[in-house]
């Protein structure tokens, strides 16, 4: 019932796009757009490239976008996640502080694929690495779920402390001294490479609610 509820809500959130063309993926942007392709065969049998972009700082309000290209020219958009109609099923899109977290197109009958991230886009570079290079590839992903691991060890205990000093909480629950103890650098630090393990891991869509976004992320 809830699934079948923030279904008909994203479709309610796609609007028709305005054709304009597909904007050039420049240098510059790695960090603050995403884009993504998917290859398919429309009803006539003719070849369609869907686009996915989504500009991750978002509009002046924050706002994050996904806009959708049939061949490329603008075919619809909506506010993520969202649920993008293409041939055959919908292509899902959902973000995270730190990039996408989903881009996949799902078929009528539930199965599903990744899109293609543009090879100038920082996906498409992490992608060739992980082509080029499977050896590097596995170790850096194992580094990042590794900060992220004890990211979330060393800062739980303290995030805890710090909640159980607040008045109405040590007075109904109790107080808590946490075993670990980070002079502040330290704390700012390991934030900081949790953040960009978590970077690391949004450009292959890898996503835990834990370890991408237990301590260092608020909700979307």
């Amino acid at each position: 019932m809830l699934s079948d509820w923030n279904r008909r809500r994203r479709a309610r959130r796609v609007k028709p796009g305005d054709g304009h063309p597909l904007p050039r993926f420049r240098w510059w942007q790695p960090l603050s757009r995403a884009l993504f392709h998917l290859s398919l065969t429309g009803a006539d049998g003719e070849p369609e490239t869907w686009s996915v972009d989504v500009r991750l700082w978002g509009d002046d309000n924050g706002d994050v976008f996904a806009e959708l290209y049939r061949n490329g020219a603008h075919h619809a958009r909506s506010k993520v996640p969202a649920e993008l109609p293409v041939t055959g099923g919908t292509v899902q899109v959902a973000t995270s502080s730190y990039g996408l977290r989903r881009c996949h197109y799902v078929t009528e009958s539930g199965q599903e694929r990744q899109l293609v991230p543009d090879p100038a886009s920082a996906e498409g570079r992490r992608a060739r690495l992980e082509r080029d290079r499977p050896g590097l590839s596995r170790a850096i992903g194992a580094l990042t779920w590794t900060v992220l691991a004890v990211a979330l060890v060393l800062g739980i205990p303290q995030i805890v402390e710090q909640i159980t000093q607040i008045p109405p909480v040590a007075e109904n629950v109790g107080t808590f001294t946490s075993p670990v103890h980070l002079p502040g650098w330290l704390n700012i630090g390991l934030g900081v490479a949790a953040a960009v393990a978590s970077t690391e891991r949004a450009l292959r869509l890898r996503y835990h609610w834990l370890l991408d976004g237990g301590l260092f992320e608020g909700d979307e």
